[in-house]
């Protein structure tokens, strides 16, 4: 090959790589639909690897649609029984990271207004860290009364019966207690910045200052967040969510985001099945939201806990036993 060629063929291959996706309509698999919503589905291969995924789209501010959640106190349901349990929605989607040993959420949950299930934020760390706890803000993704969607990362706290949110990425942190132990008085919080704690007085401005009240309707949390100001920015090491070699393996994958013109977007990644859907990294899943058009996007449990139903029935088929749906404490519905 000619030298001089030699860089435009690199070219190509680049651009090839970064091919979007082709997505095919396919609302006639699953109606009856309403107009505002709307579901997608793609067989294209990944980086040259066999891929398996589809989307749902729902406008924001059509009001024939209800965007909420249900989740099940002391113990898990499948996404059949939920769709069963609430009167057969629209939509059913996993959402939640949880404990297998307590069947609990692991993350924060807002239905109607309220606060009903809350982010961990201290974990006893592992390894040469054994002695150490990690303390981290978990993400979210929302809406409001108004109908508008915002991707933060919270802090909550049970006595709180509102989430309180920052609009950046806080900085993961490691120390020997198993609780945030720094007071804000005037607060009332539990609160811990960094392993050597600034002033009272400075941390008390700094929090007024970055955390809001987060006033949701309804809100999910998961994470790490993909997409942010529209672009691939993956909040990762912040969230201590995937250590190691674990960001770049391919999963199953749910995750959400939105658009700036008030779309809501909800996609399901089928993997874990050799040479014919094989899932998705989370760069790879960020840049599908961000090709689709969207502002912020989420990460949400995925592996065998990845499914979604539209009018009840399967998109992907999930990893779980080959196809059987596992129970999860929580679920994002879409109802009609």
């Amino acid at each position: 090959m000619k030298k001089s060629l030699i860089p435009v063929v690199l070219l190509l291959m680049c651009f090839t790589s970064l091919a979007q996706i082709k997505w095919v309509n396919i609302d006639s698999l699953y109606q009856p639909l309403p107009k505002g919503f709307h579901i997608f589905k793609t067989t294209d291969s990944l980086d040259g690897k066999p891929f398996i995924a589809f989307y749902a789209i729902a406008d924001l501010k059509d009001k024939a649609l209800d965007f909420t959640v249900d989740t099940s106190l002391g113990r898990r349901l499948t996404p059949t029984q939920f769709y069963e349990k609430n009167d057969h929605p629209l939509l059913v989607v996993n959402t939640t990271f949880f404990s297998f040993e307590t069947n609990r959420n692991l993350n924060v949950v807002v239905k109607h207004g309220k606060l009903i299930s809350y982010n961990q934020h201290s974990v006893a760390l592992k390894g040469k860290d054994t002695l150490l706890f990690g303390h981290a803000f978990g993400s979210a993704i929302g809406i409001s009364k108004k109908r508008n969607a915002d991707v933060a990362w919270l802090y909550t706290d049970s006595t709180k019966k509102t989430p309180y949110a920052a609009q950046m990425a806080q900085h993961f942190t490691k120390d020997s207690s198993g609780v945030w132990d720094f007071k804000i008085k005037e607060a009332g919080f539990s609160f811990y910045f960094s392993p050597n704690p600034l002033p009272e007085r400075s941390i008390y401005k700094y929090f007024r200052r970055t955390f809001k009240k987060w006033r949701m309707k309804t809100a999910v949390g998961g994470g790490p967040v993909l997409v942010q100001n529209g672009l691939v920015k993956i909040t990762n090491q912040e969230e201590n969510k995937f250590t190691g070699k674990a960001i770049n393996d391919k999963h199953p994958r749910t995750l959400m985001g939105y658009t700036a013109d008030n779309k809501l977007i909800i996609m399901a990644i089928q993997g874990r099945f050799p040479n014919i859907a094989e899932g998705a990294t989370l760069t790879q899943e960020a840049q599908l939201m961000v090709d689709l058009g969207c502002k912020e996007a989420l990460n949400l449990d995925g592996g065998g806990s990845s499914c979604m139903l539209i009018n009840g029935k399967e998109t992907i088929v999930p990893s779980d036993k080959m196809g059987v749906q596992r129970a999860v404490p929580a679920v994002f519905l879409i109802k009609n």
